[in-house]
Parts: C-alpha cells; structure tokens; sequence
C-alpha cells in the first residue's frame, strides 16, 4: 500500500481536528459514548477526505520504467537543413 502524500495527512487531520470540536459543540455531550461515536464520526469522515485528495506520484508510479514522463522529440530532419548551426537560414528552402 503506498505511503500517504503529505497533502492527505494535512487534509485528512484538519478535518478530523475540526469536525471534531464542531461535532461537540453542537450535540449535548453527557456521556463517554457520545463522546466516543463523535470522535469515531470525524476518524471516518478525516480518512474519506484523505483518500478524496488527488495523488500525482500514483499516476507517475503507474507508467512503465522504461517510458519517459514526457513524449520523445521527434527526429530532426535529415539533409542539408539538418547540417546548419544556431542561428544560420538556409537559402534554399
């Protein structure tokens, strides 16, 4: 299983940290089971938002080794005009 990005965990904490303060502030909080099925509630809906977020290096992962990330250039023309320096036009078209 790949390692998480760094973006999931700051994304995946943040939610949990905050759904968790506005979860007891707004539910009456008299026991330790409401207490233990908020903190459950924003643990589940932290790791929904932490799985959501993009990941580029699995897409960059799944191509294959010997594939470079950008197409390959196309060979230059072979002939005179392939011949000239930086810089100099050839007359000739």
């Amino acid at each position: 299983m790949p390692r998480p990005t760094p973006a999931q965990i700051a994304y995946g904490s943040a939610t949990v940290v905050i759904s968790t303060v506005a979860l007891l502030l707004l539910s009456p909080t008299v026991s330790g089971g409401t207490a233990a099925v908020v903190a459950l509630a924003a643990l589940a809906l932290g790791l929904s938002v932490a799985f959501a977020v993009p990941r580029r290096q699995a897409r960059a992962a799944a191509r294959p080794a010997g594939r470079p990330a950008t197409p390959a250039r196309a060979a230059a023309p072979v002939g005179r005009a392939a011949t000239h320096a930086v810089g100099e036009h050839s007359v000739h078209g």
